[in-house]
């Protein structure tokens, strides 16, 4: 059977029931996928920033003032990060994409 054939002979219903970790592509919930991916990229973006102020502040580069200031910056970023995956009705494992052969993103 070829690829062709597999994705013919797949019923509507297994294409839009994807796997947790996969993109929706059900032309009927492009936003909720567009909202899934942007999400997405903003968490790993968040993570990033959040392993970078960690090797500021142990490298001792910054003072009191500074961390209490990235620590709460940070906060409140993740609390944003929250709200927003709840209006979208998404969790953490929604944001970890399947990439496939590569593993996952997060």
């Amino acid at each position: 059977m070829t690829r062709t054939d597999s994705l013919a002979a797949a019923s509507p219903t297994s294409l839009t029931n994807q796997p947790t970790g996969r993109v929706s592509l059900d032309p009927e919930k492009a936003e909720e996928g567009l909202a899934q991916l942007v999400l997405t990229v903003i968490e790993l973006l968040r993570q990033l920033v959040e392993r970078q102020a960690m090797r500021r502040v142990d490298s001792g580069n910054l003072n009191d003032e500074q961390i209490e200031k990235l620590g709460v910056a940070l906060m409140n970023l993740e609390e944003k990060m929250d709200e927003l995956k709840e209006h979208f009705n998404l969790d953490d494992d929604d944001l970890n994409i399947d990439l496939g052969p590569l593993g996952n993103l997060l």
